[in-house]
């Protein structure tokens, strides 16, 4: 859960954004300041200064194992869910994760869904299941971003090694492959900028209109876990999805709360920006109301 960093709520405030701006006369705070530039993290700079304390999580039968690192630790900060444009929740396992795994699992089981060979990306990652799922499932290319370089050095890069510790063949170096031949690759940055470091994405939003030219560009399946919970962030949570999903037969799995009580998000809001763009269709794969939390919700989205 992590992206971009804003904590107000004047969604599409901005000229830009393609004429999106249907929720910006909602209320406002003051701006944070600029997020740090997105950069890629290489593995080899896992930090060795905080302990990452795998348990086994079990999810219907699969068995994953899901880091356990302190938020004071890493950030000196209390063991809160997020600090808007400081931390965004990320060493937190958040239900909407394993939710994902289960649709995933569940989805490729019926046929529905194929990893091998395929270009996947997540978003908002934190201890990465889903990426760590599609990469067991043969993915040729597994990226993970999330708000906070510290997040991947801390969690998500030792979480995915202790995951992936009978196939993958040493991280410690620069080297991104392992011996199934899966790409693993991290990006830290904000939702608006990140695009400038990742390497499958279109010259233009455009390009979802212009299919088959750009087939080979773009990730074919983005995955994101509670990316959704600030309704400021969804805007450029979603650019940053037109500018990266493969077309025309991109596919991108959300799993999300209806309602994010306190900050304002939910899949409401979110699925009303995407139907009002036009350019993708939203259907219902799963909803998890086990009184754990809020109804949860996993949805699938592919363009036109």
């Amino acid at each position: 859960m992590s992206g971009d960093a804003e904590s107000t709520f004047n969604l599409f405030s901005s000229g830009g954004g393609g004429g999106l701006g249907f929720l910006d006369s909602l209320s406002s705070e003051p701006p944070l300041p600029p997020p740090p530039p997105p950069i890629e993290v290489i593995p080899s700079q896992v930090s060795s200064a905080v302990k990452c304390s795998p348990e086994p999580v079990n999810l219907d039968g699969l068995t994953l194992l899901k880091g356990r690192v302190s938020t004071r630790e890493v950030f000196g900060l209390p063991n809160s869910d997020l600090v808007p444009g400081v931390y965004e929740g990320g060493l937190k396992l958040w239900e909407g994760s394993l939710d994902l795994v289960k649709a995933l699992r569940s989805e490729v089981h019926r046929g529905c869904l194929s990893f091998t060979g395929k270009r996947v990306l997540e978003l908002g990652c934190g201890h990465g299941l889903p990426g760590i799922f599609a990469c067991l499932q043969g993915a040729a290319a597994v990226h993970f971003q999330d708000f906070n370089a510290e997040v991947l050095q801390c969690l998500t890069i030792p979480n995915t090694n202790a995951n992936l510790s009978k196939i993958i063949d040493s991280m410690r170096s620069k080297e991104t492959q392992c011996h199934t031949g899966t790409e693993l690759r991290f990006f830290a940055g904000d939702w608006s900028q990140i695009h400038q470091c990742l390497p499958h994405v279109h010259n233009s939003e455009k390009d979802l209109d212009s299919p088959g030219q750009n087939s080979i560009s773009g990730y074919d399946i983005i995955l994101m876990a509670e990316t959704i919970y600030s309704i400021s962030a969804q805007h450029s949570l979603y650019g940053l999805i037109k500018k990266c999903i493969s077309s025309p037969c991109g596919v991108v799995y959300m799993a999300a709360k209806k309602h994010y009580f306190g900050v304002g998000g939910g899949t409401h809001q979110f699925l009303s920006m995407v139907e009002k763009d036009g350019i993708m269709a939203a259907s219902l794969i799963v909803e998890v109301a086990d009184g754990s939390s809020n109804v949860r919700e996993v949805w699938k989205f592919s363009i036109k």
